[in-house]
């Protein structure tokens, strides 16, 4: 037991007395109230988690472009076709008649005579068609055809991202005990009363 406490007990020992003294007329000597000391409070600061840490995926869509490239839309192709024969019209001279002699009645000076008569041989020109170039098949080659054509690539693929989030904490006031009030006495000085 403290020496404070020590007193205090006394004193109420005391003040115990005095009042039995009192209420059998007696005078007091001393007097003694009681004290109450309050609690004594104080506030601290702490860290409080608000939020747990956690993740955050962050995702970027892919990006595409356009690229024009060449494409064949034909292919090369192979043909025959037939080159008609080339003619060309010649003429020759050809006999037609040998001539010779034939009997023929005329009227000579008033006179009717069978005369013999001599023909010269006869000619006339004729046409001929003769082939130049004969007919004959032709390779054709008939080329590609090609165009230009716009198609999608793919510039930059689609990115994931993990970012981590730390957790938050936020600073919150808290009143804590410092010091537990007590009760005690504590002597008054009561006119006519109590004096020493």
């Amino acid at each position: 037991m403290s020496r404070k406490t020590a007193c205090f007990a006394m004193a109420g020992l005391t003040m115990l007395g005095s009042i039995s003294q009192t209420a059998a007329g007696g005078r007091a000597v001393e007097c003694y109230e009681p004290v109450r000391t309050p609690d004594v409070y104080d506030t601290v600061y702490e860290d409080v988690m608000v939020s747990p840490p956690s993740q955050q995926v962050d995702y970027e869509a892919p990006i595409y472009g356009t690229r024009e490239r060449v494409v064949m839309t034909v292919p090369a192709q192979v043909t025959y076709e037939v080159v008609p024969a080339i003619t060309r019209t010649v003429y020759h001279t050809v006999k037609v008649d040998d001539g010779g002699y034939s009997w023929e009645w005329r009227v000579i000076h008033g006179r009717k005579v069978l005369c013999k008569v001599r023909h010269k041989a006869r000619y006339e020109r004729v046409a001929e068609t003769v082939v130049v170039r004969p007919k004959r098949t032709r390779r054709v080659v008939i080329p590609a055809q090609y165009d230009r054509i716009a198609e999608e690539v793919l510039v930059r693929p689609e990115q994931r991202r993990v970012i981590d989030i730390p957790a938050a904490y936020q600073t919150v006031p808290r009143r804590v005990l410092v010091r537990e009030g007590s009760s005690g006495w504590r002597r008054v000085h009561i006119p006519r009363h109590c004096q020493d």
